[in-house]
């Protein structure tokens, strides 16, 4: 826990390296903490699931969302078993999220059911490191797979700076369709439309009961500027904390500066209790309480 808080970090990146394109190393050593790099990760670019669960240990995260990711014209091909040896070594702390790529996955139905079965707490698509748009009626079998199961929809909803982005397919209106046709998937917005759309997921989010905007990759302090045309606690009531581990500088420190922002009921629903409502099988931790300022 932070400060008798639960806390869910719902966006963490821990690949193989060598699946990776130069461009995330440079991005993870530019963001994140020093020396982070050789502290996680082995010299064969392995993760140490021992290290990385003393990492998060420290930091106060209860449970943290791993990513994989299936972009060969962006960032690599990071594979979903790659993410099975962190959450063997600790699953109350870890848990798989799925990725597709249409444009790879055929058929794209089997493909989610077999990540879900699996453990995967979510789907979560890239359109713009993948390429395609969400609309795309080739994912609506993938899309159907989740509601019926009950596991929610993750998306890129922002800009991406790496070479090979399609940064056009990040707009938020590609969900539109989406979110009436399964009325009953949740779908979070990862970054809260970072860049040129924070104001359409903010809305996105408003008007559906199903929308959640999750807050990877936005420095706190400039929360209220990025979101300054809405009431920040009402939209808050719709946030899930995640931070785009490893390119983050502290977790704990971006948890207590959120929930600076907040009164103290919704900091807590933002840092752990929403999470906890959305993604599925989420192992048990603590009711959310009042976040307690330390």
């Amino acid at each position: 826990m932070l400060d008798g808080t639960p806390l869910i970090d719902a966006h963490v990146h821990v690949p193989l390296l060598e699946t990776l394109r130069p461009a995330w190393l440079q991005w993870a050593r530019d963001f994140g903490v020093d020396g982070i790099m050789e502290d996680a990760w082995d010299e064969d670019g392995r993760p140490l699931p021992a290290r990385l669960d003393e990492i998060f240990a420290a930091q106060g995260v209860d449970v943290a969302l791993l990513f994989c990711e299936y972009s060969p014209k962006a960032t690599g091909m990071q594979a979903f078993e790659d993410l099975l040896s962190i959450v063997e070594y600790n699953p109350a702390r870890f848990r798989p999220v799925a990725n597709v790529n249409p444009h790879l996955h055929f058929p794209i139905a089997a493909e989610v059911r077999r990540q879900l079965d699996l453990g995967a707490a979510a789907l979560k698509l890239h359109p713009v490191h993948g390429g395609f748009r969400c609309d795309d009626a080739a994912l609506y079998p993938a899309y159907h797979v989740l509601e019926e199961r009950g596991v929610p929809l993750v998306v890129h909803c922002g800009t991406s700076s790496f070479p090979g982005s399609a940064n056009e397919n990040a707009d938020p209106r590609f969900l539109i369709p989406v979110v009436r046709d399964f009325p009953g998937l949740n779908v979070v917005l990862a970054h809260g439309g970072r860049g040129w759309w924070y104001d359409s997921a903010a809305f996105l989010a408003l008007s559906n009961d199903t929308v959640w905007l999750e807050l990877s990759g936005l420095p706190p302090k400039r929360l209220p500027e990025y979101y300054a045309n809405y009431d920040l606690v009402r939209l808050a009531r719709r946030w899930i904390f995640g931070t785009d581990w490893p390119g983050v500088p502290g977790t704990a420190a971006n948890a207590r500066a959120v929930a600076g922002l907040l009164p103290d009921d919704v900091a807590a629903a933002v840092l752990g209790g929403n999470a906890m409502r959305v993604y599925a099988g989420l192992p048990p931790i603590p009711s959310a309480a009042p976040f307690t300022r330390g």
